[in-house]
């Protein structure tokens, strides 16, 4: 009926799992607001039938395009879909896990309380084994992350100085 080739249909498979995977988070991070619609609709051209993806505004009741999003809510749906996909490889490579993840920049457009909700899913990865690296100048992260690298400029070179269990 959608005319997909095989590779496009397998695609759609995973891609599902990703979604069903990634909208735990997303949950999480938007408060209940947000949930990724997978869609399997012949498209526009922009994109093959079967792999599309909405995003569910619970507030507004209706279906809406991902890049209707805010910068923050861009920053943490695209955080929540790389945890899912990370979920999915580790389901389906006989559990090999994805221990570690670095997330670069993007707290800055986060609200306090998505900041906080943000935190509280990395903060729960970390409690599950992983190691989360975090790159970020958001002061607010600083009182709630133990282990800091700081990166200092200078004119012969950067400099790195490290603190664990303190706050700066």
């Amino acid at each position: 009926q959608l005319k997909m080739k095989l590779g496009t249909y397998v695609l759609a498979a995973i891609l599902e799992e990703v979604t069903d995977a990634a909208n735990v988070h997303l949950a999480r991070m938007s408060s209940d607001r947000y949930a990724f619609v997978y869609s399997d609709a012949v498209t526009d051209g922009r994109r093959q039938a079967g792999l599309g993806l909405m995003v569910h505004d619970a507030w507004a009741e209706t279906d809406r395009d991902a890049s209707s999003l805010s910068g923050g809510e861009t920053f943490f749906a695209s955080l929540a879909l790389a945890l899912g996909l990370a979920e999915v490889v580790t389901n389906s490579s006989g559990g090999i896990r994805i221990d570690t993840l670095f997330i670069d920049e993007g707290f800055g457009s986060l609200d306090e309380d998505t900041l906080g909700d943000v935190m509280e899913t990395l903060d729960g990865l970390r409690d599950g084994g992983r190691t989360i690296g975090v790159v970020s100048h958001v002061g607010a992260m600083r009182d709630r992350i133990q282990a800091h690298v700081h990166v200092t400029k200078t004119p012969t070179g950067s400099a790195i100085t490290t603190t664990v269990g303190q706050h700066t």
